[in-house]
């Protein structure tokens, strides 16, 4: 068997990224409230021996003309932590993960419902830590502004350190139980983190014991350059975006670099880059499928779509002429540079560019389960990445054509499990379990 091993996430809200998921043929059209369709999604994934089921969030209604949010099925979901409890019943070994965001919770909130989450799975919850970009979710939370780029990742920075600090308030043994002497736990077991900081003032200590893996994985979404520090001082896995294998590469690099200067252990993070994956019998066959869901986005959309990547109004630009000087916004930098990279390398025009990431334009596999196969492992043996966040065309035909076709290939050389390797999501990642920083051994 290979020595390094593929880790494979399913990116499953919504339940395939690419707009026009939902007008496929065949597709489930209201996946993302359908409990019986995600219990059976989540469950085939097991059985392929996925390492996680990922729920992304959104804290408002995409901020995009109604002519567009009337067209797309991101619009509604179940919130993440709900979903997950009741899937965690129904799987043994698959990770739950969800996003929570540090700009609009509370580290008190986060850290209870990601202790609940890991005991509820016994040991297979994962934190998907992010700063919230959108600006229309800080009107959902009483302000008027949205808070800016760098104030996110300094309250995020202390938000991890606050939610890790209060998973540690109880010591591993510190639940005694003596029913003979009637002491439910021990108080020298206890500890009240008392934080007082620029952003958060938190008593502690958590009202329930620490979580099956000491912490839930810590996961990140991201690539600016606040985002690049963060996830190699705090991250166990890394969600990222990147087009290509040698950005990803340069990505990988960098990363695992700032780790090896501050002293982590490199194997310590899992980087996995989103990918949409369209399986064929034939290459031919997987270009017909893309070109036809490509086909299903409406003009509304992907103009809509490129604003809200642009923080800037796109219907006024000049819809066939080339993407003109897009000025900073408080919208994700990553994903704005994305899209103008694109649009500058590929000689875009404004319409060409809505219409790619109106769909999907971020990192595509496209082809049969050997050439997808072919390029993640590429991918693995030259440093682009540890595995994929995959993302499945439409539901449930693309996540079916996967997990029947590219996964036995994956197996069949040696770079993807048979069987999972543990009973927690850490022990699949290969991540030790953190010590408790108040009662360490």
């Amino acid at each position: 068997m290979a020595t390094r091993q593929l880790k494979l996430g399913a990116f499953m809200r919504p339940v395939s990224i690419h707009t026009g998921a939902w007008r496929y043929p065949g597709a489930t059209r209201d996946a993302n409230f359908n409990l019986p369709a995600l219990k059976r999604y989540a469950q085939a994934l097991e059985q392929a021996k996925f390492d996680a089921f990922f729920m992304a969030d959104h804290l408002a209604v995409l901020n995009m003309p109604i002519d567009a949010l009337k067209r797309s099925h991101t619009v509604t979901s179940f919130e993440p932590f709900t979903l997950l409890s009741a899937l965690s019943q129904v799987t043994e070994h698959i990770g739950l993960v969800a996003t929570a965001s540090t700009t609009f919770d509370e580290p008190f909130h986060v850290a209870r419902r990601f202790a609940s989450l890991d005991h509820l799975s016994e040991g297979r919850a994962g934190w998907n830590v992010v700063t919230t970009s959108n600006p229309d979710a800080a009107l959902n939370f009483g302000r008027e502004e949205h808070v800016d780029h760098a104030r996110r990742y300094a309250r995020a920075r202390e938000f991890f350190d606050v939610v890790t600090g209060l998973w540690d308030s109880w010591a591993d043994d510190a639940f005694v139980r003596d029913a003979e002497q009637g002491i439910y736990f021990d108080p020298a077991r206890l500890h009240t983190l008392a934080h007082k900081g620029e952003h958060f003032s938190v008593r502690g200590p958590l009202n329930i014991a620490r979580p099956v893996q000491g912490w839930p994985v810590i996961v990140q979404a991201g690539a600016s350059e606040p985002g690049r520090q963060l996830a190699a001082e705090t991250a166990e896995a890394v969600f990222t975006s990147v087009p290509d294998l040698a950005a990803g590469q340069a990505f990988y690099a960098d990363v695992k670099g700032r780790m090896d200067r501050i002293g982590r252990d490199r194997e310590h993070l899992k980087i996995l880059p989103g990918a949409l994956v369209v399986v064929g019998e034939t290459i031919e066959q997987a270009k017909d499928i893309r070109n036809r869901l490509d086909s299903l986005v409406h003009d509304a959309s992907a103009i809509a779509s490129l604003s809200v990547v642009l923080g800037h109004d796109a219907s006024k630009f000049d819809l066939d002429g080339p993407l003109p000087d897009i000025p900073e916004s408080n919208a994700s930098k990553t994903g704005r540079q994305r899209a103008v990279d694109l649009a500058r390398g590929e000689n875009l025009t404004v319409r060409q560019l809505a219409r790619r990431l109106g769909g999907y334009g971020g990192l595509a596999f496209v082809g049969t389960p050997t050439s997808i196969a072919d390029e993640m492992q590429a991918w693995l043996e030259g440093d682009g990445s540890d595995g994929f966040n995959v993302m499945f065309p439409w539901l449930p035909g693309g996540l079916d054509a996967f997990v029947q076709g590219v996964v036995p290939e994956l197996q069949r050389r040696g770079i993807f499990r048979r069987e999972y390797e543990g009973k927690t999501l850490r022990d699949n990642l290969g991540l030790p379990r953190p010590e408790n920083r108040f009662f360490p051994r």
